[in-house]
């Protein structure tokens, strides 16, 4: 069976292959994640897609279900046939619950309906490559421990370096279940200020009488394996700790080895994730109820004219669609709080940046009959040393909302400056604008305005959210000016340094 390529170091781009029968979307797609420096491949059918497939190695597939000639699924299948282990993102303009499940039973990672905002895609992007970079890191410590053993057993002299450049911490007990080697990852963690002594016992630098007694039992040869134990400590670090006997050669038990693994960051994943679900369920059941309510009409109702489905097919639509933004808001925002949404800066050329983004959304705002008018006050703006996605988010998240927040037929004006010390960028609109009062509260969670004006307009309350925390991390600030019935306007200030 074929293997998905590996990056061997940080410079090395990830490969991802584009599967669709829409030129638009495949180069679309090209374009946003090759600027997240992925190495983009593009297939316009299933067949020439598994062609690419047997000569290249993708650990990333975005496929599209709904193709000429050999369909995604068929498609799906037969990718997990050459290598299982292969990630495939299902991008469907058809997606239904019962396409999404069919293609999650046929191992599909994640779907992605069209059309999609190039920071959904991003997201799901970024969370398959997340998946594929821990996959290949447990594959590399399993292949480094079963070296690590090895070792011990040829070289004895090699083992206390060894032990000492773990990550993990490491306990060596004897027979007694005294404590007779501990490495310096076990003392940062449990014996930090504590005088190391030669005979002490466990339970000197642990105070969990249950995993001492278990170390003991394990020392003795009681029993031979701990089994998985999870230390709370009262600095609010979590250890998952695992530990087997040292039998010799003549069957004694000489001792006990105990692993110690920190996992406070899983247990934070963990409630973050608890969190999210409770509020995802929340959230989805008022849509989802309005979408069968209204399919039901639709299913029951034949007398009903076209006009009047359409209306309704519509409005469950925007229901869904609305469901999705607050899930992918959702994600994005917990990755900015937990500091993992931020990646490495470098030097943007932030006029080349507006640019492309105001090209970008232009269509979506042409649709509507609005125009976007960019303005560049001072073509001598340096380069800003910074994150580009989180740039992008910014100023992509302000327009977004200027487009929703106009009236068809609108105008939006995206203006740069520079005065020296600070990258200024404002987005203003003719749109329904915000009463003086909300100014203060338009950046908090889930906070939106609603009014005749604005209550038919789908939204999360998580966009704004979003663009002060990444302008707070780019040590920036951000302010709205707005009257009702005239328009906004957000003005983002960056420093350089």
């Amino acid at each position: 069976m074929m293997k998905t390529s590996k990056m061997d170091n940080n410079t090395e781009k990830m490969k991802v292959l584009i599967v669709d029968d829409e030129e638009d979307i495949r180069d679309g797609s090209a374009r946003i994640l090759s600027r997240i420096n992925y190495d983009v491949l593009k297939a316009s059918r299933g067949e020439e897609a598994l062609e690419i497939l047997e000569k290249e190695k993708m650990p990333i597939i975005l496929l599209d279900l709904k193709m000429p000639g050999m369909d995604g699924l068929e498609v799906l299948s037969k990718i997990k046939e050459i290598d299982k282990s292969i990630i495939v993102i299902v991008i469907t303009g058809y997606a239904t619950v019962e396409t999404a499940i069919q293609a999650m039973k046929q191992g599909a990672y994640d779907f992605i309906p069209k059309p999609f905002e190039p920071e959904q895609l991003r997201i799901v992007v970024n969370r398959a490559k997340e998946k594929l970079l821990l996959t290949w890191e447990t594959e590399k410590l399993e292949e480094a421990r079963k070296r690590t053993l090895l070792d011990l057993n040829t070289e004895k002299s090699r083992t206390r370096t060894i032990i000492e450049y773990i990550p993990n911490g490491i306990v060596v007990t004897n027979a007694s279940g005294m404590v007779v080697l501990m490495n310096p990852a076990f003392v940062s963690a449990f014996a930090a200020g504590l005088e190391q002594k030669n005979d002490a016992v466990i339970d000197y630098y642990i105070n969990d009488k249950k995993f001492c007694e278990l170390v003991m039992a394990v020392s003795k040869g009681e029993i031979l394996d701990t089994g998985d134990y999870e230390i709370s400590m009262p600095n609010e670090k979590y250890y998952l700790s695992k530990g087997k006997s040292i039998i010799s050669e003549e069957n004694d038990c000489l001792g006990a080895v105990m692993i110690f693994v920190n996992v406070t960051a899983m247990k934070v994943l963990d409630r973050l994730k608890s969190e999210f679900v409770a509020k995802v369920s929340h959230e989805l059941r008022s849509p989802l109820s309005t979408i069968h309510e209204q399919l039901s009409m639709v299913i029951s109702d034949e007398t009903e004219d076209e006009v009047e489905d359409q209306h309704i097919l519509s409005r469950a639509k925007e229901k869904t669609e609305g469901l999705i933004a607050l899930i992918g808001d959702l994600l994005d925002l917990s990755r900015i709080e937990s500091g993992s949404m931020i990646h490495e800066s470098r030097p943007v050329n932030i006029i080349e940046l507006l640019k492309s983004i105001v090209d970008f959304l232009s269509t979506k705002a042409k649709n509507r009959g609005q125009t976007i008018d960019l303005s560049i006050l001072n073509t001598e703006i340096p380069n800003i040393n910074a994150d580009p996605i989180a740039l992008e988010s910014i100023i992509g998240n302000l327009i977004t909302n200027a487009i929703k927040y106009t009236p068809d037929n609108g105008n939006i004006f995206v203006i740069s400056d520079f005065d020296g010390k600070n990258i200024v960028i404002k987005v203003s609109d003719t749109g329904f604008g915000i009463e003086e009062k909300y100014f203060s509260r338009v950046f908090e969670k889930f906070f939106r305005i609603k009014n005749e004006k604005t209550r038919f307009i789908t939204g999360t309350g998580l966009g704004l959210p979003i663009v002060k925390n990444l302008v707070d991390s780019l040590k920036g600030s951000i302010t709205v000016e707005s009257k009702p019935s005239e328009g906004s306007t957000f003005t983002v200030t960056i420093p350089l340094i």
